[in-house]
């Protein structure tokens, strides 16, 4: 099945220095922008870290420090790459989970400023595992009826991003109107609903630094808005304001914003309390 797109999608995987997103690197990221026209465009771009390469991440990729001495840093990659993707909607595989915040973070660190909110995100693994409950290898098995290790390499984000592109399109033939008998294993080829099933939690910054929360009356009842869904608004998931409203917070105690900008934070959830800093400072 081919996939109803209003703005172009990138399907996209990284190999990175490792997990953590505040000190870890990308190495290589390799994608597919599928354009709403059918026609597809390819990129994969291998990374220099400006750090060293565990070798337990060599020998799962094959990328050591030799190959990517003379290859672009992030931040040289970053303008152009900000520019491919300007208007596009994101896929992946544990995207949602990593590769976004990771993608997200190089961005920040090469002072791109890329807003991901205006993106929808779509994560093939969080349809997998909420309808199928495997790993990538096992849902190109499923949906394809190719074993992963016949047709790709393993850990190359190149040949995953392939794999990627070939689940998505699997799961949408799978779980199309009038294949499915069971509504709620329906899924239709819609990018905004996509992503709102793909959504697995309610963070505002990519870490969970800050998530939102049903807002409540006196009475603890919910409040509703005009089209009766809850209202909700931002609250700190951590340390000694944990719970509380976090423009409240800011009125009361502006030292802490200083102090989370000087703290070992990602530069998203830093993005993310600056932009609702400024947000209140306008109203």
């Amino acid at each position: 099945m081919e996939l109803h797109l209003t703005k172009p999608l990138v399907i996209f995987d990284l190999e990175t220095t490792g997990l953590d997103l505040v000190n870890d690197k990308i190495i290589q990221i390799s994608y597919i922008k599928a354009m709403p026209d059918g026609t597809e465009k390819r990129g994969n771009l291998l990374v220099n870290p400006e750090k060293e390469i565990p070798q337990v991440v060599v020998e799962l990729t094959g990328i050591d420090n030799e190959k990517v001495k003379d290859e672009p840093t992030f931040k040289q990659l970053a303008p152009k790459l900000a520019e491919e993707f300007k208007g596009c909607d994101f896929a992946g595989f544990n995207s949602n989970r990593f590769d976004i915040p990771m993608l997200c973070e190089e961005f920040l660190r090469a002072q791109v400023d890329f807003d991901f909110s205006k993106c929808r995100l779509i994560d093939a693994q969080t349809i997998f595992h909420k309808m199928e409950r495997r790993n990538l290898a096992a849902a190109y098995k499923f949906y394809t009826g190719h074993k992963m290790e016949d047709d790709f390499e393993a850990h190359r984000a190149d040949q995953d991003a392939e794999a990627t592109y070939a689940v998505l399109k699997g799961e949408l033939d799978k779980y199309a109107p009038g294949v499915q008998e069971e509504e709620d294993r329906v899924l239709n080829n819609d990018m905004d609903e996509l992503a709102e099933f793909c959504k697995q939690n309610n963070n505002v910054d990519f870490a969970g630094r800050i998530v939102y929360e049903d807002m409540k009356d006196g009475q603890g009842e919910v409040l509703l808005d005009k089209d009766g869904k809850p209202r909700q608004h931002e609250v700190f998931n951590f340390g000694k304001y944990k719970g509380w409203d976090v423009s409240e917070v800011l009125r009361r105690d502006p030292g802490y914003f200083t102090w989370v900008l000087s703290s070992d934070f990602t530069f998203n959830t830093k993005q993310v309390l600056t932009r609702i800093r400024l947000r209140e400072f306008n109203r």
